[in-house]
């Protein structure tokens, strides 16, 4: 074989594997973040999760399914793709005007705040579990230091000191994912 097939039969290879990692790793998440954006059509969902697979097959020589920013990627991809069938859906004449339609404008923001959710929920779960819990109770549950201590079974000290330490920890897991940390 020639080295331009078998650089082929590998590009086809990564292709796949990636295609594969998708669907055993973040089509769950996707299925159910494009349903609520199409209220809940299922048909609709599907093709575009397929949609979005095809895409992740096109630029599969950029993309690193390990990566931090793969899911929000997969998720931003899929909410364009949604937006661009509604657009073609309800396409009018240039001289009605372009205003966005406020119930899209309000869908875009929503989005906006379930990926940033999904982020956030993916980068406490990166945390340790001692972390996590004084994250969780101080700023989740709203509990005072001393409240947190008693919950935890740990003095308020370690509750401050633990606190300081995750959400230093927070604020690099959610850079590395591409979203600022909490001031």
């Amino acid at each position: 074989m020639t080295a331009g097939v078998l650089e082929k039969l590998n590009d086809n290879t990564h292709r796949d594997q990636l295609i594969r990692k998708l669907y055993d790793n973040h089509v769950v998440a996707l299925q159910g973040y494009v349903t609520a954006l199409l209220e809940g059509d299922r048909h609709t969902a599907a093709d575009v999760v397929q949609e979005t697979a095809m895409r992740v097959w096109r630029h599969a020589d950029r993309l690193d399914e390990s990566s931090p920013a793969f899911r929000p990627w997969l998720l931003k991809t899929a909410r364009r793709l949604v937006i661009d069938r509604y657009r073609q859906r309800v396409s009018r004449p240039a001289e009605i005007g372009g205003d966005t339609p406020d119930w899209l404008a309000q869908m875009s923001d929503e989005s906006e705040q379930t990926l940033s959710a999904m982020v956030v929920s993916d980068a406490l779960a990166s945390l340790s579990h001692d972390h996590r819990a004084v994250i969780v109770e101080t700023y989740l549950r709203g509990r005072s230091i001393d409240d947190a201590a008693r919950v935890l079974g740990i003095p308020p000290g370690t509750v401050k000191s633990r606190t300081y330490y995750a959400m230093r920890a927070l604020r690099l897991a959610l850079a590395e994912r591409g979203l600022h940390g909490p001031e």
